[in-house]
């Protein structure tokens, strides 16, 4: 490779003293004459485009003479069909139905509470109790009425199927009866509104009156927050574009910052209203919470499932390049003889994306060869090695 340099140096030398000796270019300036500056400025564009010439010859000559030319040292990958899952990724909140506050039914002092915040509890489980005002006593002379009023029925009942005594006596301790029953039930009901209960099984998250609070229905008077946190879910709102591709059963990766928990789970439930304020619908996500780690309104980032192709073919991002007709292309490896072969510059359609992959969807097959490391710097047609 040194000779042949030094054999084109010596060339241009010898052109140079073979040429009948011209005025220096110092003499020409000096002259100041403009004619003979051009003159020998388009004398010296003709030499600089002939050597030019001659220089492309030899340098020609020189890649097929030598042996130990430097051919562009690449990296290649084999496309192959593989499954590509998408995702969307959103954020939601988690959220439980079983998420009360409980009121009193009745009005009166707070005269005992059983349970404690933290407490798991079981649906119908007395959890206070409030002041009935004498009530019980109501309901004790009342059943004492009741069961007089039902043995004097039963007689007069007893009699009237002898013939004995008038059908009205009979109806009017029927209906005697009948009434202090019916009077009997609704004061019990009342009474039962003395005792709160819990209406579905779950923990008590506060305790937010103290015994001895006179309370009564309405707002303001909460007593207690009870949550369940077997049955929890997060909720996000979906762009409307995906209302075809986010359906019930997909597959969702949800992430828990907070708790730096990971859970695979599924879509529950789609909703079927556009909110037309943001253009969105509304999923639920179902989430287990074995160890009750999981609390509601903590913030979940999540994956959605929206598509999947089963035989896909996927390439890096950094190897697609774009022409200046904004087309995409990769090099591809063509005439493989070893680990040599020529790069072929190959247009592309792409797809989807999904972190540092993409789907093509045209241009190349599966077992095409494409260039990875070195893709930016080589050119179509030219010679590459690959890497082993």
């Amino acid at each position: 490779m040194r000779t042949l340099y030094i054999l084109l140096l010596s060339t241009i030398i010898l052109i140079s003293c073979g040429e009948n000796k011209q005025p220096t270019l110092d003499e020409v300036i000096t002259t100041q004459d403009l004619t003979t500056i051009r003159a020998k400025k388009s004398e010296l564009d003709k030499q600089s485009q002939e050597i030019s010439e001659k220089i492309k010859l030899l340098i020609t000559e020189i890649d097929k003479l030598d042996t130990l030319k430097r051919v562009p040292l690449v990296t290649a990958l084999e496309a192959k069909h593989e499954v590509f899952n998408h995702y969307i990724e959103l954020q939601g909140d988690v959220k439980t139905k079983q998420n009360v506050l409980i009121y009193p039914e009745m009005p009166g002092t707070l005269e005992k509470v059983y349970v404690t915040r933290g407490q798991n509890i079981v649906k119908g489980q007395v959890l206070a109790t409030i002041d009935d005002g004498g009530m019980s006593q109501q309901v004790a002379q009342l059943e004492a009425t009741t069961a007089l009023a039902k043995t004097t029925f039963e007689r007069q009942k007893s009699l009237w199927s002898q013939k004995i005594g008038s059908e009205i006596q009979f109806l009017q301790t029927k209906t005697n009866y009948e009434a202090q029953k019916n009077s009997l039930e609704q004061l019990k009901k009342q009474l039962g509104k003395a005792s709160i209960r819990a209406p579905f099984t779950g923990v008590i998250d506060e305790v937010i009156k103290d015994q001895g609070t006179v309370v009564a229905p309405g707002p303001g008077s909460e007593i207690f927050r009870i949550v369940n946190l077997n049955n929890m879910y997060i909720e996000t709102a979906v762009p409307e574009k995906y209302i075809s591709t986010i359906t019930k059963g997909k597959a969702v990766e949800v992430f828990l910052p907070m708790l730096s928990k990971t859970l695979n789970t599924k879509i529950r439930e789609t909703g079927n209203f556009i909110n037309p304020a943001n253009r969105t619908f509304i999923i639920e996500i179902e989430v287990q919470n074995s160890d009750k780690s999981i609390k509601p309104n903590l913030t979940a980032k999540l994956k959605i499932n929206d598509y999947t192709n089963q035989k896909a073919l996927l390439i890096p991002q950094s190897i697609i390049s774009e022409n200046a007709e904004g087309q995409q292309y990769v090099y591809i490896i063509t005439d493989l003889n070893g680990n040599k072969g020529l790069a072929k510059q190959t247009v592309v359609k792409t797809g989807k994306t999904q972190g540092d992959v993409i789907e093509i969807l045209e241009g190349i097959s599966e077992g095409d060869m494409l260039i990875q490391a070195g893709a930016r710097s080589v050119k179509d047609g030219q010679e590459v090695k690959i890497s082993l």
